[in-house]
């Protein structure tokens, strides 16, 4: 399957491509810069707008606004003004634990994982938990801890929710009901045990396939709605760290990934670690929801 680099964004952590229909644009961050991207699919044109702290996750309203979860909190982004307003400060310590990947469902409930990722760079054996924000609602956090969440997605009619603890090198599949956003029962849905790299961020196909980011492993998995796995993609990077169907037909595939803490000599060998690339797996997509209510 061919991968094409489309830019060549030499992110730190480049992570959460978004796929927006209505102006043809691929949002995405870069954790550490840190930085919101959008960029124009049709001329790879890219606007940025920096932030204060490490951003983990976003999501965007109907009113020209990012809600981005930083390492101090939750914030609205004004993406013309840029103003940044707090909306709820972190309910943990930021000096330890941040946000780190999200997701929206249909609904407009914008869940949001977390990473143990000390600021002074030590280790820590906190972990953080599982939160969801509506308007309604509130930031709410659910009965689940990961050193490192990852992977969020739902399956077509959104009866499962997909969650990976990535240093424990699992996928979890979570019984869900859309109408009211609880979580039900859990089961190990992938254990990549034995296996180079952790699984990172997903996305779904139309058959039901699971396509997940193999961060440190350099390529791309599809497993089969059973959890078996089905392709193994090769990167041109050691670093993916998610995956986004993309166009009119949702038939691209769009990768983000990283280049931090990659030695010199293995920069030389990934030169375009840090970009964005592109593959048609032939089976088109399910959409990405981006829209908090």
């Amino acid at each position: 399957m061919k991968v094409d680099l489309v830019l060549d964004a030499r992110a730190q952590i480049g992570e959460s491509p978004i796929w927006v229909a209505e102006d043809n644009s691929l949002y995405w961050a870069d954790i550490k810069a840190p930085a919101l991207h959008r960029t124009q699919i049709d001329n790879m044109t890219t606007e940025t707008w920096a932030l204060p702290a490490d951003i983990g996750a976003y999501a965007l309203d109907q009113r020209g606004r990012a809600l981005v979860a930083l390492r101090t909190g939750l914030y609205w982004l004004d993406l013309a003004t840029r103003a940044l307003v707090l909306q709820e400060k972190a309910p943990f310590d930021s000096n330890i634990i941040r946000f780190n990947e999200g997701a929206c469902d249909s609904k407009g409930r914008f869940w949001i994982g977390t990473m143990t990722d000390p600021v002074d760079g030590s280790e820590s054996d906190r972990k953080g938990s599982l939160y969801s924000f509506t308007f309604s609602e509130g930031l709410v956090a659910h009965p689940d801890v990961a050193f490192l969440a990852n992977g969020m997605a739902w399956n077509f009619d959104e009866s499962v929710f997909y969650l990976a603890h990535s240093y424990a090198r699992k996928v979890f599949a979570f019984a869900y009901d859309k109408q009211t956003g609880l979580l039900g029962d859990r089961t190990e849905f992938i254990h990549l045990a034995g296996e180079d790299g952790i699984p990172d961020g997903a996305a779904i196909d139309s058959e039901g396939g699971y396509w997940c980011a193999i961060h440190g492993g350099g390529c791309l998995h599809r497993y089969t709605a059973r959890g078996q796995l089905d392709k193994v993609v090769p990167m041109p990077v050691s670093q993916p760290t998610m995956c986004c169907f993309v166009g009119k037909k949702l038939d691209e595939l769009y990768v983000s990934s990283a280049r931090e803490k990659l030695p010199p000599e293995q920069l030389k060998r990934e030169p375009y670690a840090g970009g964005i690339f592109r593959l048609r797996p032939h089976i088109p997509g399910q959409r990405k929801y981006w829209r908090v209510e």
